[in-house]
């Protein structure tokens, strides 16, 4: 079975975003864990950044074949005028103001949504993305299989969190870890 796999960049004190904005723009995007992340996720780089770092856009996914992002997180890119940010991917957004006639460039999933990411995990196909927000990840916690957080060494103080206050306790086993010498770190949980 396909995991569904929360990939995401966050700050030590547990922010994905910086509120109201949703800015992402404090993340480590350069120093010695670029190489790595660019060789084990090129899945993640969207399709119009790849040229400006030298990826052919055709380059073969490695992990993923869809991505699930909230209607927040997609339209970071949007407000760019980039409606199809992963088109190397197929791209599903989570979304209740959404139509689809008004997004045809990704798949708009506005009801039912836990029994429809529980029949994508079903079908055949390469692991699924889970690129955020914090609403739906917590809508889904339950269905993560596994979770790579990039820890950027930046304390926001407030902001966007990895899930909201409805999760609760959960129990996670660390499955990897990898520090950088620039503070930076990517450590890999699975639900136990």
């Amino acid at each position: 079975m396909r995991k569904l796999v929360y990939l995401i960049a966050m700050t030590i004190d547990g922010y994905i975003s910086s509120a109201p904005t949703d800015n992402p723009d404090f993340y480590f995007v350069e120093g010695p864990q670029a190489s790595d992340l660019l060789e084990e996720f090129p899945d993640m780089i969207p399709t119009h950044v790849r040229p400006l770092i030298g990826m052919a856009p055709e380059t073969p996914n490695r992990r993923f074949d869809t991505v699930l992002m909230g209607r927040n997180t997609y339209e970071i890119a949007a407000r760019s005028g980039i409606t199809s940010p992963y088109s190397h991917l197929r791209q599903i957004v989570i979304s209740g103001t959404f139509d689809d006639e008004d997004h045809p460039e990704v798949e708009v999933w506005n009801k039912n949504v836990r029994e429809r990411v529980q029949q994508l995990k079903r079908e055949d196909g390469a692991d699924i993305w889970l690129c955020g927000g914090s609403s739906l990840a917590t809508a889904l916690v339950e269905d993560i299989d596994e979770m790579i957080l990039k820890i950027s060494p930046v304390v926001l103080g407030s902001g966007v969190p990895l899930f909201d206050d409805r999760v609760g306790p959960r129990h996670l086993t660390l499955t990897d870890h990898r520090v950088y010498d620039n503070g930076f770190a990517l450590v890999r949980y699975q639900q136990s």
